[in-house]
């Protein structure tokens, strides 16, 4: 059975870990996020990131058009690039792949991206930001079938050809549901979801899946949209999500040994 595995792309992240124990496997689909990538390269550039809040409380990268153009800059430029090279450095046949390239994944741009400004609710008409709906899965089922991991990542392109930025925790979460995965493990910097963000000793170690909507609360930053990931993940039908740390020896089989917080 295949396994989903994406490694975060916030600072505290550690790659190395996660390709040295992905390197003897070869039933994988690697998904990847980038941002701090995308906020060194959009200051470099003299566009400082933008984030906000929406108010449901997740927040969000700010993708007007600029932004855009760096996240594809840097995601599908750089940071895939380095994640395929490492591969093949360490032995592994690894194909990089944008949403956008063969159609893999297809999306829905948020029409109504709403953000907490102020006390105020407003409306992000520039926001070219999407959710994925449908993954093309016999390009994924041929190259792992002719023995390449495919390496995927934002950005996404809608049906009409529009090209928007997705989350990569959604992505992830879309392929391992689309894949028919035995697995989705979305490895991140820190142990798991915590009871108390300051204490990496709180981890939650197992949630069901109708115990995530409570648990929300506990999700700070970018930590919830992993969690309405991994939700989603299981209502896809994907029997079993972990999060866990990507900084850890051997951290793909910690995960899928139960290390961090098991949904499912």
């Amino acid at each position: 059975m295949t396994i989903v595995v994406k490694v975060g792309g916030a600072s505290g992240n550690a790659s190395d870990p996660v390709l040295a124990d992905l390197a003897a496997r070869s039933d994988y689909v690697l998904v990847h996020g980038g941002s701090d990538a995308v906020d060194r390269l959009a200051t470099a550039l003299g566009q400082p990131p933008q984030y906000y809040t929406s108010p449901s409380g997740v927040v969000s990268r700010r993708s007007d058009a600029a932004h855009l153009e760096v996240v594809v800059l840097a995601l599908a430029g750089k940071v895939q690039t380095d994640l395929v090279a490492a591969l093949m450095r360490r032995g592994v046949r690894a194909l990089g792949l944008s949403g956008v390239d063969g159609g893999l994944l297809v999306a829905r741009r948020k029409s109504g991206a709403r953000a907490v400004m102020d006390g105020r609710v407003v409306h992000l008409a520039d926001d070219l930001s999407g959710t994925v709906e449908r993954v093309h899965v016999p390009l994924l089922r041929s190259l792992l079938a002719a023995g390449l991991v495919p390496v995927v990542g934002p950005p996404a392109m809608t049906a009409t050809g529009e090209i928007v930025n997705v989350d990569a925790d959604g992505v992830a979460a879309a392929v391992a549901g689309a894949l028919g995965a035995s697995a989705l493990v979305l490895l991140t910097n820190v142990p798991g979801l915590l009871r108390d963000k300051d204490d990496p000793a709180t981890v939650i170690p197992r949630l069901r899946p109708d115990e995530v909507d409570a648990a929300l609360p506990l999700a700070a930053g970018r930590m919830r949209k992993k969690l309405l990931a991994a939700r989603d993940a299981v209502r896809a039908g994907v029997p079993r999500v972990v999060i866990g740390p990507s900084s850890v020896d051997r951290p793909v089989e910690r995960a899928l040994a139960g290390g961090g917080t098991v949904i499912g």
